[in-house]
């Protein structure tokens, strides 16, 4: 399991981390340094060498940048890094990214806490921040890193088409305090005006919901088949069965239908910014 000081957590993780301490270890071997002469030169302790050799520790950004320039490698080291942040991040969260860097339509349902690809990181570190058993201070940076990551997919290209319903509840619950709360409701505003993102609000005072039996998201993939994923509590799971994920497309359809329209759902944030 990965714990703050960046351990793989998985098979696939430590595989990664294996592979770039080998590399490290090739090119040091190869300037005839010692780890500690290695860790004297990038400012670095011999245990911590050791550990990034032997694949137990991530390296940051920094320690692949000194060691690529001390060691000559012409950028290989340096340009492990995004292998090694990958690695960092918990494997669900690897998972769902790669199906959504596929995706060419996300849709998504959201009723206790804004969708992870539209939050702040400020929002997103205050709900790491409550969970229970705690996270400690590194963990919850990992986590708030992975989600924002997740977010460079609004910048892909070809741009991929975004439609998100969120839960009234999930704009007035004040998670992180006011200014936390206020600064997520202009985000929503502002990613809102994207011309391939369409944010909905679902009103607390629907009498008919086809939502009620929890989020859920559908990513249409490149290749055209939709799979579903849900998440909950300890649970994250990933819907291929094609009658499962029919069942999801279509209480998708009805939520959107009674939720509200993304140019009234715009006035409704603009409306609960007011009063926040």
């Amino acid at each position: 399991m990965a714990d703050a000081t960046g351990h793989a957590e998985d098979e696939e993780s430590a595989a990664v981390l294996r592979t770039v301490g080998k590399v490290i270890k090739m090119y040091r071997e190869r300037k005839g340094l010692t780890q500690a002469e290695l860790g004297a030169a990038i400012g670095y302790s011999e245990e911590q060498v050791s550990s990034v050799e032997r694949g137990r520790r991530a390296p940051k950004g920094q320690f692949l940048d000194a060691a690529d320039q001390v060691l000559d490698a012409h950028g290989v080291i340096a340009g492990l890094k995004k292998d090694v942040e990958e690695a960092r991040y918990p494997k669900k969260v690897r998972d769902l990214a790669k199906l959504e860097a596929e995706a060419v339509e996300l849709c998504a349902y959201a009723n206790s806490v804004v969708h992870g690809l539209l939050q702040t990181p400020e929002y997103a570190r205050a709900l790491y921040g409550m969970r229970r058993p705690p996270f400690s201070e590194e963990e919850v940076e990992r986590l708030v890193a992975a989600r924002l990551a997740r977010q460079e997919i609004f910048e892909r290209q070809p741009t991929p088409v975004f439609s998100f319903v969120q839960e009234e509840v999930t704009l007035r619950r004040p998670l992180g305090g006011r200014m936390v709360m206020r600064k997520q409701l202009e985000h929503l505003l502002e990613v809102g005006r994207r011309r391939n993102v369409e944010i909905q609000v679902m009103p607390t005072d629907r009498d008919d919901h086809a939502g009620l039996a929890g989020s859920l998201q559908l990513l249409r993939l490149k290749e055209g088949d939709t799979v579903g994923h849900n998440e909950v509590q300890l649970t994250s799971r990933l819907i291929s069965h094609p009658k499962e994920v029919q069942i999801h497309e279509i209480r998708y359809g009805i939520i959107r239908a009674q939720a509200l329209a993304p140019r009234e759902s715009q006035a409704f944030i603009e409306k609960v910014l007011g009063e926040t």
